[in-house]
């Protein structure tokens, strides 16, 4: 059918209309496609060299900065300081070797760090960085950041390290921190991210370890982008980490000083305990180490050094050891004795210089014997027989009970590695420990310290403080953490009457204010700051040693003591390992440490007797040089 010839120019209109429309869809289609490529092209040129170029997005965590440690009066005792490393992931270096060939050639890299570093690598994931060089200068910082083109998947950082400004001083206490190490990750089933940092520094022992997640803070995070050979473009956005809390210690540096100068050389340790609160003002072992030296990556002759010494100095003496009480402990077995209703303050025993038990004969200190002796007087001159009659009449049991009582047998709750519990034995302990059933010559040992009892420096002082207030006194370290203060120990009372530990009290206080006591030379004449206290002895060997014997089989030396006798606020324990007699080595330490703590320096000549003044002010010239020399060492090497 043919159409019309005006059907036929509607047609044509029509086919006209749709090209049109067609045509303009598709020229508007080319000019937005012009524009986003003119955009893509020329606007986001760089954007998209960059993507050419294979470049990727990574997150990166920052450290966080690590809280720090104060003690009592907000003195620094570690802080961080800031530090430049190289790292390198391995996956970016391509040729690792030939990457560490050329950045040995700017940088000086030591051996052992490079070994170290190139086992790491092995033993970690492909993209995680690893350090090959610490605490560089801000000189090769430069240079490698100059020639980074040439090290690919080298990067130049800053980050922190910690530092402990008094050294020696609280390594103990404070301990240190290192590298994380395989061994600390294994005790995480899922270790925190934030440990796989290079050489991100985790705490090892003491307080640095016991309050490490407090410590350590949380991490921030960055966006940066790098390119194929790993060289970082740009950082796209950071945020900062939340640093860790601050904590604040019970000690006073500047008597926690004092006591490291005045043990000097010897192989000891000394605790001072505050009375009210139960704060630790000075917890000392010597001899000690720089834990700066841990912190840094100690050398095998710094560590071999301090390992074979045979004073011991990485051992926290005054947590960590225990050792028998000797004479300390006589104070425990007259207290159970006069709880038990077994003796009166006045009852008296003879000394003849021993005491038969079975088929055994216990010495006494005194081979002439002492005669006649009641507590306060048995006290006084150590009698060992009075106390082994004590012992006979109260047996182990009640003595044990009353060592636990004062604090002994238990591991305190202290923010301190390897805390030690020391062992206060009774029957049921002997049978399963040892298999055999108790006998009465092991309460006699037991009654004078001697035999299974052990007693850690700590210990004593709580003993003492104790035995001084009537309270159950325990030791806090921890003063307050990020301002917040930590409940006080000042405890409640332990039940004990209180006529039996005036009379323990009175024979303590003769010990060193009555001319036959043991510590007489070593008392104090102070008005107001006199002191009592208790001398002990304790064999090394099962024999008699004289203090010209070698070193090692001497006597360990004690001495436990509070003051002022009539208002105490003190307490404080002395161990001297190997140092002979109570009286002679540990009594006058204990004597210059308390009258330190109670004037808060050093004590006017007047508080020592005449004929100890000029000694003891030649004695205070010389500790004053050595901390001076100690102080202007520290700075120098700041």
């Amino acid at each position: 059918m043919r159409r019309t010839p005006r059907e036929t120019a509607e047609s044509a209109l029509r086919i006209s209309r749709r090209g049109l429309i067609l045509g303009g869809t598709q020229l508007a289609f080319a000019g937005v496609l012009a524009l986003r490529m003119r955009h893509m092209q020329v606007d986001q040129a760089d954007e998209f060299r960059l993507l050419a170029e294979e470049n990727r997005i990574n997150i990166r965590l920052i450290p966080p900065a690590r809280g720090r440690i104060f003690d009592r009066n907000g003195l620094v005792i570690a802080e961080n300081e800031p530090t430049y490393r190289i790292t390198l992931v391995r996956e970016d270096a391509d040729d690792v070797d030939a990457v560490i060939a050329r950045l040995s050639m700017l940088v000086e890299l030591d051996e052992d760090d490079l070994n170290r570093a190139q086992a790491e690598m092995k033993r970690t994931a492909p993209f995680f960085p690893v350090t090959v060089a610490d605490r560089v200068s801000w000189e090769d910082i430069s240079r490698v950041a100059v020639n980074a083109p040439a090290l690919p998947g080298v990067t130049p950082e800053e980050g922190y390290s910690r530092v402990y400004p008094m050294r020696d001083t609280f390594a103990h206490v404070v301990g240190y921190v290192g590298p994380v190490s395989d061994r600390d990750l294994s005790r995480f089933e899922d270790p925190p991210p934030l440990l796989r940092i290079p050489r991100f520094q985790i705490g090892k022992v003491g307080v640095e370890s016991k309050f490490e997640e407090e410590l350590r803070g949380n991490a921030g995070a960055k966006r940066v982008e790098v390119n194929a050979v790993g060289r970082v473009m740009r950082e796209l956005d950071r945020r900062e980490g939340e640093a860790g809390a601050d904590i604040q210690l019970t000690v006073d540096s500047g008597l926690q000083e004092y006591v490291k100068a005045r043990l000097g050389e010897e192989s000891a340790s000394v605790v001072v305990m505050d009375l009210e609160k139960g704060d630790l003002l000075a917890i000392a072992s010597a001899p000690s180490y720089d834990p700066n030296k841990f912190v840094r990556g100690i050398s095998v002759a710094d560590y071999s050094e301090l390992r074979d010494n045979n004073h011991r100095p990485l051992a926290s003496k005054t947590v960590q050891d225990a050792y028998p009480p000797g004479s300390t402990f006589k104070m425990v077995t007259a207290l159970a004795a006069m709880e038990a209703g077994v003796v009166g303050t006045e009852d008296t025993v003879w000394c003849p210089g021993h005491m038969e038990v079975g088929s055994r004969r216990f010495h006494c200190w005194k081979r002439s014997g002492h005669g006649h002796m009641n507590l306060e007087t048995a006290l006084r001159e150590s009698c060992d027989v009075y106390f082994y009659d004590l012992a006979l009449k109260v047996g182990i049991e009640n003595i044990a009970a009353m060592g636990r009582k004062l604090g002994l047998g238990e591991a305190h709750d202290l923010e301190m590695s390897a805390v030690t519990a020391g062992l206060m034995p009774d029957k049921a302990w002997k049978l399963r420990e040892r298999g055999s059933a108790w006998v009465i010559g092991d309460s006699v040992n037991a009654s004078i310290g001697q035999g299974f009892v052990l007693t850690s420096p700590l210990q004593l002082a709580v003993m003492s403080a104790r035995i001084a207030t009537g309270r159950s006194v325990t030791p806090r370290l921890v003063k307050s953490i990020n301002g917040i203060e930590t409940p006080h120990r000042g405890g409640t009372s332990i039940g004990l009457n209180e006529n039996h530990l005036r009379q323990v009290r009175r024979g303590m206080y003769a010990v060193t204010n009555d001319r036959r006591g043991t510590a007489y030379r070593s008392r104090i004449i102070g008005e107001g700051y006199r002191m009592a206290g208790k001398t002990g002895t304790a064999q090394v060997l099962n024999r008699i040693v004289k203090n010209d014997a070698p070193w090692e089989e001497r006597d360990h030396a004690l001495f436990v003591n509070y003051a002022p006798y009539e208002n105490p606020t003190i307490a404080v324990s002395v161990v001297v390992e190997h140092g002979g007699g109570g009286s002679t080595a540990a009594a006058p330490i204990g004597r210059d440490v308390t009258l330190q703590a109670l004037y808060g320096g050093d004590p006017p000549l007047d508080a020592y007797p005449t004929g100890l003044r000029a000694e003891i002010e030649a004695q205070q010239e010389r500790l004053a040089r050595e901390r001076e020399a100690r102080i202007a060492e520290r700075n120098s090497r700041a």
